[in-house]
């Protein structure tokens, strides 16, 4: 009578997954990483000298973080112990940091892998201090976040932080190569597929594994097209957290592409961020920051092309709103720039917080009361209307307070006018009138 993990399939002969068994034996067999596991590299340099130091891996998924855990742990006679921050909890950290000591106190090192360390809690994160403080564990955390928001401090002071690379299409290949010979046949697909096949797993060495094996299993002798492979096989959908660090490294690569007047990278960005996912509604927001922060006066069309693409996309929703978006951003990009108007406002903020306390000027004060009239508010006030030219040269600024000069019109756009116009009445007051 069989068992439930016979009948899954699951018995001890099943054959493992392809990935699992193209699985690197040494460091030199890692594919993609070599400015961190070559000679001249930092986790190479550890690897040869038999002394790791505790680190985080930190990189997309299918890079071989778990992997060169393994493989560090053999190379330096390490006792390796894995566990994953999703499934544990404080009862598991304890059990493996008393396992650690027991092993240390007999003279066998631990390395400790934990897999997707920032699922942990700062209090969770805290624990592992005292523990890799005294070497009891020499700690490898694997991350896809940003260690820099999602790890405590106090960790991150007592480990090296390495960045795995997305691995790049030479890499990729290599892995198909290397699957070819382990399965001893080649991939039923023609050139232009292999190159499309490549091209769906994204820079994910595991995920590229997974096609590989079900391509192999379909038995066709006849080598599949693309159209044929697209039908085969669902593309990935793009690496994009709308809540972690890939929202904003996409978002600031769509503002920096549209500041530096390249409409066709910031299209590029904007595709990115609404194929991952993204809320339109987002970037609409961001695209009318951008509006009033890099462009200004320079181009007044700009704000009200993003506030009215914003309307459009709420009229219109996906997909046809993407494309009001799309008109805004190339708008944009194409569009003279200034952040004149940017900068002067958080020149005034900084001087309204030094000089909050200062009262308008007298003249310029409204007097609906007797006795306001009687305290001289209003006096002298000239209504530029009724004066030539229609600027009075009046000051505004507080009686007492040195005029300051915020805004500078630049020599761009439309504010090359108002720079012209702004000159001609400082003019006017420097005369006095």
């Amino acid at each position: 009578m069989s068992d439930l993990f016979q009948a899954a399939g699951m018995a001890p002969h099943a054959p493992a997954p392809l990935a699992d068994r193209l699985r690197p034996q040494s460091l030199d067999e890692v594919v993609g990483q070599e400015h961190l596991l070559g000679p001249d590299g930092p986790i190479g340099r550890m690897a040869a000298a038999h002394r790791l130091a505790s680190m985080i891996l930190w990189g997309p998924p299918g890079t071989g973080k778990t992997t060169i855990a393994r493989l560090l742990a053999k190379a330096g006679g390490y006792e390796f112990m894995q566990i994953s921050a999703v499934f544990s909890g404080v009862a598991d950290l304890k059990k493996a940091f008393e396992q650690a000591r027991m092993r240390r106190q007999s003279g066998q090192s631990t390395l400790l892998f934990v897999d997707e360390i920032h699922r942990f809690n700062r209090a969770q994160q805290d624990g592992f201090l005292p523990f890799v403080e005294e070497g009891i564990v020499t700690l490898v955390g694997a991350t896809t976040e940003n260690p820099s928001f999602e790890l405590n401090g106090a960790l991150l002071s007592r480990c090296q932080v390495f960045v795995l690379k997305r691995l790049d299409e030479t890499s990729l290949e290599a892995l198909l190569a290397k699957a070819e010979g382990t399965e001893n046949r080649k991939l039923p697909v023609d050139a232009e597929a292999r190159q499309m096949l490549i091209a769906m797993a994204d820079g994910d060495g595991r995920y590229l594994l997974t096609l590989t094996e079900t391509l192999l299993s379909i038995g066709t002798d006849t080598p599949l097209n693309p159209t044929q492979l697209g039908q085969l096989l669902q593309k990935r959908r793009p690496a994009y957290d709308k809540d972690r660090e890939e929202h904003y490294n996409l978002i600031s690569a769509l503002h920096k592409s549209v500041r530096g007047s390249d409409p066709d990278a910031a299209l590029y960005w904007l595709a990115r961020m609404l194929e991952g996912g993204e809320d339109p509604l987002f970037i609409a927001r961001r695209l009318v920051r951008m509006a009033s922060e890099d462009i200004g006066a320079a181009d007044p069309l700009s704000l009200l092309l993003t506030t009215a693409a914003k309307d459009a996309y709420d009229f219109l929703g996906s997909p046809e709103g993407e494309l009001a978006l799309a008109q805004a951003v190339v708008h944009m990009a194409s569009a003279p720039k200034s952040n004149a108007v940017y900068t002067a406002y958080k020149a005034a903020r900084r001087a309204a917080k030094e000089t909050g306390s200062l009262m308008p000027p007298s003249h310029i004060l409204n007097a609906p009361t007797k006795l306001m009239k009687t305290l001289g508010y209003g006096d002298g006030y000239a209504y530029d209307h009724d004066v030539e030219g229609g600027v009075s040269g009046q000051n505004y600024f507080p009686d007492g307070m040195a005029r300051p000069k915020f805004y500078e019109p630049k020599h761009i756009g439309a504010e090359a006018k108002v720079k012209e116009r702004l000159d001609h009445w400082s003019q006017l007051r420097r005369g006095g009138k």
